[in-house]
């Protein structure tokens, strides 16, 4: 099997996250997860401790994330904006994924 760098899984995961709906929206819920309960709760960031969303985002993503679990879908100008917002998410998203499969689905194109 061909080695897969760090800048083609990066390329790979921000081109998903940016164009993808299953892709970001998936992501979406994973990262929403490494929210703490109270962060979550209150939909912002007060822990800074690297996972999770950034400040900036902490409202809006949290209310999306909250309205996808509760409606299972989202409008398509919220779409337009997950994609804007989830590429910057892609390393906490390669470290939650399966390099093997990862991997695999880079050669795969």
């Amino acid at each position: 099997m061909a080695k897969i760098t760090q800048l083609q899984k990066k390329e790979f995961l921000k081109k998903k996250l940016g164009t993808n709906a299953h892709w970001a929206k998936r992501g979406l819920l994973k990262i929403f997860e490494f929210q703490t309960q109270e962060e979550q709760d209150h939909e912002c960031t007060h822990d800074h401790n690297g996972v999770g969303f950034t400040g900036v985002d902490g409202e809006f993503l949290s209310s999306l994330a909250k309205q996808l679990l509760k409606y299972g879908k989202l409008s398509d100008k919220q779409m337009v904006h997950l994609f804007k917002k989830m590429p910057k998410y892609w390393k906490q998203i390669l470290t939650i994924s399966n390099e093997e499969k990862l991997n695999a689905l880079i050669l795969k194109g």
